[in-house]
């Protein structure tokens, strides 16, 4: 067996993925001819048939899915390796873009940031706030080098940091509903009543949470309004536990969760891509946030 190349490899890998030369060449940029002769030669390299090609189809041997299986961790660690070179060759960046969403606790997430960029001076630090999908989609879209919100964990162009879990809950302020504030309240009884919800952020089509079909509906731009909203009687809806607990003491508001409008539980994360390389500052404020306070906090 002779020595075989990154290159004829990557090829090989995009084949296995793609189940055509076709595909493989355009996923690579490259020509199919290309793509058709270094698969070739990575076979004459090992002395192993890594492709069926009696069917239809190009399928893999066993012994091509086995090697295919063992070249991907390789594949993984040069990736990561290159990815290491070009955040080494960026040297520190003038500014990190970090997008804030809805269901933070503002004032801990920012102190948590003042903390590090004191230590920074050189790298400033641009916050926007967005809510519902909007902070995911600035990271998808590169406006954004790192989020504090919900991200899908399945995703594999994202890495995060568990922050806490924040949970949500249905709220009113007293006398709002025309019959009493339970816990066996269902989603039809709400009908008649406006329902405020955050207005979500993103440019593309987006999401609702909590609604109820059918409802009034006003929405707001962030949660502090939001509440502010409910505790004048003016709607009802779902607030993050710790922006009501005091109210929740008081009475100023009262919560109607249960069997039939549970609320929810939200996981806060800090996030970023895992596709691109990362200057220098902004790995040391992912290594910062992933032994913080807040992260403690969180999960105390």
């Amino acid at each position: 067996m002779s020595a075989f190349t990154l290159h004829d490899l990557q090829c090989f890998d995009a084949l296995a993925r793609t189940g055509s030369f076709q595909s493989a060449a355009e996923l690579l940029h490259r020509s199919h001819p290309a793509v058709h002769a270094a698969v070739t030669r990575l076979e004459r390299q090992l002395g192993l048939q890594l492709l069926d090609r009696s069917g239809y189809r190009i399928a893999l041997t066993p012994a091509g899915k086995s090697f295919h299986g063992k070249s991907q961790a390789t594949l993984s660690e040069l990736a990561g390796l290159q990815v290491h070179a070009e955040q080494l060759a960026m040297g520190e960046e003038d500014e990190l873009r970090v997008v804030i969403g809805d269901m933070c606790p503002q004032r801990e997430v920012l102190a948590t940031f003042a903390e590090f960029f004191r230590s920074h001076p050189a790298t400033r630090l641009h916050v926007q706030v967005d809510a519902v999908s909007g902070p995911a989609e600035r990271l998808y879209d590169g406006d954004a080098d790192l989020i504090v919100h919900g991200v899908d964990k399945s995703d594999a162009r994202v890495e995060w940091l568990d922050i806490a879990k924040i949970p949500f809950v249905p709220v009113v302020a007293p006398g709002f509903l025309r019959f009493p504030a339970g816990r066996s309240i269902k989603p039809g009884q709400m009908r008649d009543y406006t329902q405020c919800v955050i207005r979500d952020t993103a440019r593309s089509e987006g999401k609702s949470y909590f609604t109820i079909a059918g409802a009034q509906r006003c929405s707001v731009p962030d949660q502090q309004m939001k509440k502010e909203i409910i505790l004048q009687g003016l709607a009802w809806g779902h607030l993050p536990r710790f922006l009501v607990e005091r109210e929740l003491e008081e009475g100023s508001l009262l919560s109607i969760a249960g069997r039939y409008l549970p609320g929810s539980v939200e996981e806060l994360v800090a996030a970023r891509r895992s596709d691109r390389p990362h200057g220098p500052v902004a790995q040391e404020l992912w290594d910062f946030l992933r032994d913080s306070k807040l992260r403690q906090a969180g999960r105390s």
